[in-house]
């Protein structure tokens, strides 16, 4: 391969196997940026209150918070463009807000569903070539995209976790892709990483589907036995409307509460290894179907077209 033609030098390449993550300013142009931001927030204005099942986006794992959302309306979400609201913006099955300052996050199949979405995904030489310099898959396929909007004042805390915990593969290959489409600063939740722990912090459960319904967490190891000691400090990333954060699934990393009075739009996917080099976990939340394949980045866009907004 021409040096030239890369996206990332092999210095790049060394810092993300180092480090677990890699922050790539300006990787989108403005009009990149102006495009996706602006789609989405049309796609909240135009999606309906009507029908909707009143569903929280929540994980579940702080002490005395609730089970995370295991409805149908997140269960069948992967292949539809759905949107979850924050925690603190429903109170007795009504929204206290306006809905455009109420959603947690759209998706889960904005990558195949929404022509601008797809486009910047599916069809980005950019991308294309970014994943081949990297080398961490050889046939990755694209699954789980979203925009996470990150309300003012009340986008919720994600507390410290890796992404291989919820999209789990045999060998783990899960590898996030996370572009900021709004300034990313301490007040409004800006990433935080604990660099190297994807060295040293194993998957140690599974977010998975339940046999009685739902969604819970399995454990890999044994829940008594002591883990490794996780040593370093975490590393708070402020970044520009532009940057992509790429996030190797193991790596723990975090953010806080939006304190400020501005949004944090985000949009987020993710990709794994194919068979036969990995294989998907059956009891992962998120399962393809006949109708829409996980989308293979290296075949072009070749993801379903099907209109499903709302669905």
């Amino acid at each position: 391969m021409s040096e030239t033609n890369r996206v990332l030098s092999p210095e790049k390449v060394a810092q993300f196997e180092n480090d677990g993550y890699l922050i790539l300013h300006d990787f989108m142009s403005p009009e990149e940026v102006h495009t996706l931001l602006e789609r989405s927030k049309e796609l909240l204005k135009e999606f309906p209150l009507e029908d909707h099942p009143m569903t929280k986006f929540t994980t579940g794992e702080e002490a005395g918070s609730e089970k995370h959302v295991g409805d149908e309306y997140f269960l069948t979400s992967g292949d539809k463009i759905r949107f979850f609201f924050e925690e603190d913006a429903v109170a007795g099955g009504k929204l206290d807000r306006p809905k455009e300052l109420a959603v947690n996050k759209m998706g889960h199949g904005l990558h195949f569903l929404e022509p601008a979405f797809r486009a910047f995904t599916l069809g980005n030489p950019k991308l294309v070539q970014l994943a081949k310099d990297l080398g961490f898959h050889r046939d990755p396929a694209v699954l789980q995209s979203m925009v996470i909007f990150k309300q003012p004042s009340i986008g919720g805390k994600v507390p410290e976790h890796n992404d291989s915990t919820f999209l789990y593969t045999d060998p783990p290959s899960a590898l996030g892709f996370w572009f900021a489409l709004e300034d990313c600063t301490p007040e409004n939740g800006a990433l935080s990483f604990l660099p190297g722990s994807h060295k040293t912090s194993p998957v140690s459960k599974r977010f998975v589907r339940l046999p009685e319904g739902g969604t819970g967490f399995e454990n890999l190891v044994d829940p008594n036995a002591p883990l490794p000691a996780i040593e370093g400090e975490y590393v708070q990333e402020c970044c520009k409307a532009g940057t992509l954060v790429l996030i190797h699934g193991s790596v723990l990393h975090k953010s806080e509460k939006n304190s400020s009075s501005k949004t944090r739009y985000a949009y987020t996917f993710h990709m794994i290894e194919s068979p036969p080099f990995a294989q998907y976990d059956a009891k992962n939340w998120l399962q393809p179907t006949p109708d829409a394949p996980f989308s293979h980045l290296f075949n072009g866009d070749t993801a379903v077209q099907r209109s499903t907004v709302n669905a």
